[in-house]
């Protein structure tokens, strides 16, 4: 038995601009928060950098000829903001944007639809020494680059994305410091996720305004699968906060013109939000055309104690929390299988995503812009790297997207997470994501089994059996 999806359904493969391209230094590039934080001793893994990366800025045409060869339809990439903004202020340099047409019209006339992110955390380091995400200003600079970028690009690319996860950039990088720019400030990271949402909705007013009618505006979150241990109330309640703290604190600006009250509740230890100024929910409040989820794997939590709680939340190992406010609820590594980061494997995560969003804004479609798991993968005696893990992983979580299709979700696409091993952050090159195996010191691109079964389901658009 297969599993047909719609007429038109994307099938794509997603980066991110400092996880891929390397050129760190060319072209006018200045430091984003990245490069500081990866040059920093101590922060990532092996002291890796994105200096290199997998040299995508040299090897695109290349790049987008592999996509091709796979069948995919999409490609979502972002776009790196020192690059094209050197400093985050003032004019574009265009050698920063030439790369990006050129990307573009590659992907094009291999017939591969291009979706482009505009932020995937790499925040010019200039922004960051004048305040960074907590500061209201870096809101205003987001959209006067957003408007760069779309007077730019916006007469080829119809597929946008303001921000990429921002949790990640608000409550990693401001909050418990294992993300850049590594600071370990609670309220800081509450006021960089407020931040963002404005930076959101001033991003998508400048989009508005210079692109074409056809284009399509989203924004991509990790919302959370949280699930209570037990049904003990102080189990379901930390449930509720954790829901609260990785997801309606963006949901609810977006989706619907306001914070949940209980967020606001569970954080006036903390701050009044008084950085949250008159008109900023109607501006985060913009419309959106779709909304792109993230999702790898599920939460686990429970009351905890005041004696320090065990803390398996997925997101690295620092010694702060990134719960702002919720530092006390216990995260609890879920039962069953799991990828090479300690991430637990369970696809229904995804389609309990899915319905929920198709029930909160049942007329708003949804693409799952990015999706995937990281394996120890390695090429055997002839070349070849065989990743069945990934097959099975990619396979439970399709017929989890193709269950919520069937049951009436306005789903349009679907993107890997990732075409190709990079940079995975502060784990550096240690965790390999990619359906496409590099060889760091060579750069040799081999499809692994995963690239070679996804491009097949791609080009039949329909998911066979197990």
């Amino acid at each position: 038995m297969t599993h047909r999806f719609p007429p038109g359904f994307l099938w794509g493969s997603a980066t991110a601009a400092y996880q891929v391209e390397g050129a760190a230094r060319e072209g006018g590039r200045t430091p984003s928060i990245w490069d500081t934080f990866a040059r920093t001793p101590g922060k990532v893994l092996g002291g890796d950098t994105g200096d290199t990366a997998v040299d995508h800025f040299h090897r695109s045409t290349q790049d987008v000829a592999l996509m091709a060869e796979l069948g995919l339809d999409a490609y979502r990439f972002s776009v790196s903001w020192p690059r094209v903004q050197p400093t985050g202020r003032g004019p574009a340099v265009q050698r920063g944007l030439d790369f990006y047409r050129r990307l573009v019209d590659d992907l094009l006339a291999r017939g591969i639809t291009p979706m482009l992110t505009l932020y995937h955390w790499d925040l010019p380091q200039e922004l960051e020494d004048t305040g960074g995400w907590p500061q209201r200003e870096t809101a205003y600079r987001f959209a006067e680059y957003a408007r760069i970028v779309g007077e730019a690009l916006g007469d080829r690319v119809e597929l946008w994305t303001t921000l990429n996860e921002p949790w990640c950039s608000a409550f990693l990088g401001y909050g418990s410091g294992v993300h850049a720019p590594g600071r370990t400030d609670p309220v800081a990271s509450l006021r960089a996720a407020h931040h963002l949402n404005l930076a959101h909705g001033l991003a998508a007013d400048a989009l508005r305004e210079v692109l074409p009618a056809r284009a399509r505006l989203m924004i991509s979150l990790n919302p959370a699968v949280v699930r209570a241990r037990s049904d003990a109330p102080a189990d379901l309640d930390a449930r509720r906060q954790i829901d609260a703290l990785a997801t309606r604190i963006f949901t609810g600006p977006l989706l619907h013109g306001a914070y949940p009250d209980d967020l606001l509740a569970d954080t006036a230890p903390l701050t009044d939000w008084a950085f949250v100024q008159d008109g900023d929910l109607a501006i985060a409040h913009h419309p959106l055309d779709a909304l792109g989820i993230n999702y790898y794997t599920p939460s686990l939590v429970s009351g905890g104690t005041d004696n320090a709680p065990p803390r398996h939340d997925g997101h690295g190992a620092g010694t702060r929390s990134p719960w702002s406010g919720a530092e006390h609820i216990a995260f609890h590594q879920p039962p069953g299988e799991r990828t090479e980061m300690g991430w637990s494997i369970d696809p229904s995560g995804l389609y309990d995503l899915l319905l929920r969003f198709h029930h909160e804004v049942p007329d708003l479609p949804l693409y799952i812009t990015e999706n995937g798991a990281a394996f120890d993968d390695e090429p055997d005696a002839s070349g070849a790297v065989h990743d069945p893990a990934r097959i099975a992983y990619l396979h439970g979580h399709l017929a989890a997207a193709h269950r919520a299709l069937a049951d009436g979700v306005d789903l349009r696409g679907y993107f890997l997470w990732s075409l190709m091993d990079n940079f995975e952050w502060s784990y550096g090159y240690s965790k390999r994501f990619g359906a496409v195996h590099i060889d760091y010191p060579t750069q040799t691109r081999t499809p692994k089994s995963s690239a070679h079964w996804y491009a097949g389901v791609a080009r039949a658009n329909e998911l066979p059996d197990a």
